[in-house]
């Protein structure tokens, strides 16, 4: 059976949509911002500018997560994942596989040759996750008062 994705833009209507599955993992907002959940006012800002790609990602009909996307980051003039994030109740199942794996390919039809990515080094499932996707570490950032590990995988 083949699995119909759609990467879906993020909106104003579609924002409960994009909190809920951020509050899906209050782990990862703990690390990020010390609270389990975020409210609206965080994330529209977040996902509603007009520096990066917001999407919500539908896989046979259901949402099951958000994926965050920079083309060019001004600092290195490379295309950043600012986010992937599955939502918690599907965790364990090939989703954030599956979804890397289309979005790779979306950037391989439109050019890139080449993805970077930070990950929070408290994160370490990130890390592995990663890793496991073929992405390569090559450097130790500070943002926010926080230490990234970033990441990059060549096509």
């Amino acid at each position: 059976m083949e699995v119909v994705s759609i990467f879906q833009p993020i909106t104003e209507e579609l924002l409960n949509i994009a909190l809920s599955i951020i509050n899906s993992n209050p782990q990862y907002n703990i690390l990020e911002n010390g609270n389990p959940t975020r409210i609206l006012n965080d994330i529209k800002n977040e996902f509603l500018n007009q520096n990066t790609e917001s999407y919500l990602i539908l896989l046979d009909n259901q949402y099951v997560g958000i994926i965050d996307f920079l083309s060019n980051n001004p600092n290195d003039n490379c295309p950043w994942i600012g986010l992937l994030m599955i939502h918690g109740k599907f965790h364990s199942q090939g989703y954030g596989k599956l979804v890397y794996t289309l979005f790779e390919e979306r950037l391989k039809q439109q050019g890139y040759t080449k993805v970077r990515i930070g990950v929070m080094e408290e994160n370490k499932a990130a890390k592995r996750f990663w890793i496991a996707m073929g992405f390569r570490f090559y450097a130790k950032k500070h943002w926010e008062n926080k230490v990234i590990e970033c990441y990059e995988k060549c096509f």
